[in-house]
């Protein structure tokens, strides 16, 4: 009765990682319980997260090495593996769940940076080019939510006139505005395969220093300004601080990304013996809305919605 903060699966967003062949599961071994799956899975998974009430999956792609180029042109072919596991899902789930889909280079680049690498560094305005043919291919593939994770400068604004010159006013943008230059992110680079492209490099020139609190708040404000409909802090339980003063300053939804080292630490802690897997994961869903998120993106989705049942 004098609960002040509560969760449902409509809180959640499932990401999932897709890959080539049918039938087919590659465990990650950086993510005990999480796996790239082929496009028939990937549908299964998407149908039982409509059945458990989850808000949406997000879909990221694992392109072959063979694809990838220096200027991921790749992300521009409307039958890549985005686009293809995109329309599948809606067509077997209609419009009963969301899709949100990555609009980024780095699963397309032989260099592993989110943008086209010019004179070594990543050019901004010739990325923003190509992402906003990312984003309509997306778009009439059948997805719901276009999420801008590139963290270029301008990008929200251009990719929002793309998609309503092409008639897609009504899918949304979900920005990644205050994404941290973070080394949690390492298990999901070797998901998708971009962390050997990456090498010793950094992404220290376009994603936001972890030192930074203001820069959030200016960075949220320009992307709100060119249009977007949410905006998420990545990652998430070190940054919860950053999560709840975007949320007391504007009045956007915010969503947060669990991101793929808190999802480890967590996990491997409870197969250790040294946590309890869903005390600490439900209670680190509290903290996300406690802070003023409304959207959660975790590997631990699934498991969440079955538990509130």
């Amino acid at each position: 009765m004098v609960q002040e903060t509560h969760l449902t699966p409509a809180n959640l967003i499932w990401p999932i990682f897709v890959k080539e062949g049918t039938a087919s599961v590659e465990p990650i071994a950086s993510m005990p319980g999480v796996e790239r799956v082929s496009i028939d899975l990937a549908v299964a998974h998407a149908e039982q997260a409509k059945d458990l009430g989850i808000a949406c999956v997000a879909i990221f792609p694992v392109t072959p090495t063979a694809l990838k180029s220096d200027d991921g042109r790749h992300a521009l072919d409307p039958d890549n593996l985005i686009c293809r596991t995109t329309k599948a899902i809606r067509d077997r789930c209609g419009d009963s769940l969301g899709i949100v889909c990555d609009v980024a280079l780095d699963p397309y680049t032989t260099h592993g940076h989110d943008g086209v690498v010019v004179d070594n560094d990543v050019a901004n305005d010739l990325t923003v080019d190509i992402l906003c043919g990312q984003a309509i291919n997306q778009a009439r593939a059948g997805c719901t939510v276009i999420a801008p994770s590139d963290m270029m400068d301008g990008r929200v604004g251009r990719i929002r006139a793309a998609l309503d010159a092409e008639g897609f006013s009504h899918v949304a943008i979900m920005s990644y505005a205050a994404k941290y230059a973070s080394a949690f992110y390492g298990p999901f680079r070797d998901a998708v395969g971009s962390a050997k492209n990456l090498g010793g490099a950094t992404k220290k020139t376009y994603q936001m220093d972890p030192s930074n609190t203001t820069e959030a708040l200016r960075e949220v404000a320009l992307d709100i300004a060119e249009g977007a409909d949410i905006v998420m802090v990545k990652p998430g339980m070190p940054y919860l601080d950053i999560v709840q003063r975007l949320h007391d300053t504007f009045p956007i939804p915010i969503a947060v990304y669990q991101v793929s080292g808190e999802y480890a630490m967590l996990k491997l802690a409870s197969q250790a013996g040294a946590l309890d897997e869903r005390t600490v994961v439900m209670e680190s869903m509290i903290a996300f809305r406690r802070a003023g998120a409304c959207s959660i993106l975790t590997y631990f989705a699934k498991q969440v919605a079955q538990w509130l049942q």
